[in-house]
């Protein structure tokens, strides 16, 4: 028997979930921007109370691999490390955009489909990657510009392209005059719920992180713009 806590805090939603044997037992979504810093620890306690559980009865601790929020997952990940190292438990990483389409495909489920999970990286740009029907990778995770043409390939080679995520409904404008092939799944984000089965087959294989030295794929390099404001030994030069 084995209990999983799963944190997700790749977008403005921070999720919580616990899974015993890859089964969901309870989650909790907090759908508050810049919430993760404060929210985080009291969901998980939260949750635990409601399963009635202690920490220490925790066997591993699964989190966001990525992409998304760069501070969304430190938080995500800083709040995972420590608790497996208190806990002496393994950690375990699951894709953001794994989960989404762990989440369609409990609903829409076809041979003939292609999953395309999509999250927002600003203006037109988007982190992507391209899944068939039994989760397999058909075009591993990346970043890309939406334009017109984008996923053109697939319309002739599959029935349906579900498309789904916040950035997927950013660039829906552009891709649904393509194809009635595309089809849109709004609403739709990372959830801690969906990462049970993912969490479970890894837990199961010993398929762990490096404590020490595991880090999210961001999708691209953290950027942070310089400070217009002056500082003290620019006012005195």
């Amino acid at each position: 028997m084995s209990y999983i806590l799963s944190i997700e805090t790749s977008t403005p939603i921070c999720s919580v979930a616990i899974h015993k044997d890859g089964k969901l037992m309870a989650n909790s979504d907090l759908h508050l921007d810049k919430s993760h810093s404060n929210s985080l620890t009291p969901l998980i306690e939260e949750l635990l109370q409601h399963c009635d559980l202690q920490m220490g009865d925790l066997n591993a601790i699964a989190v966001s691999s990525g992409p998304g929020s760069y501070t969304g997952l430190r938080i995500g990940l800083s709040t995972a490390k420590g608790l497996c190292y208190a806990l002496d438990i393994p950690l375990i990483s699951i894709s953001s955009l794994d989960s989404m389409t762990t989440h369609v495909l409990n609903f829409h489920k076809n041979d003939k489909s292609i999953y395309i999970p999509m999250l927002d990286a600003r203006r037109m740009e988007v982190f992507y990657k391209v899944s068939n029907a039994n989760l397999h990778e058909v075009e591993k995770m990346s970043n890309l510009i939406i334009e017109e043409d984008s996923f053109r390939d697939y319309i002739d080679k599959y029935d349906s392209v579900f498309l789904f995520g916040n950035g997927a409904e950013k660039a829906w404008d552009l891709l649904k005059s393509q194809s009635e092939k595309f089809i849109l799944i709004d609403n739709l984000n990372p959830s801690a719920q969906f990462y049970g089965k993912m969490a479970y087959m890894k837990f199961e294989n010993e398929d762990f992180e490096d404590l020490a030295y595991f880090e999210p794929n961001y999708g691209k390099e953290f950027y942070s713009p310089k400070s217009k404001k002056k500082s003290f030994l620019d006012l005195n030069r």
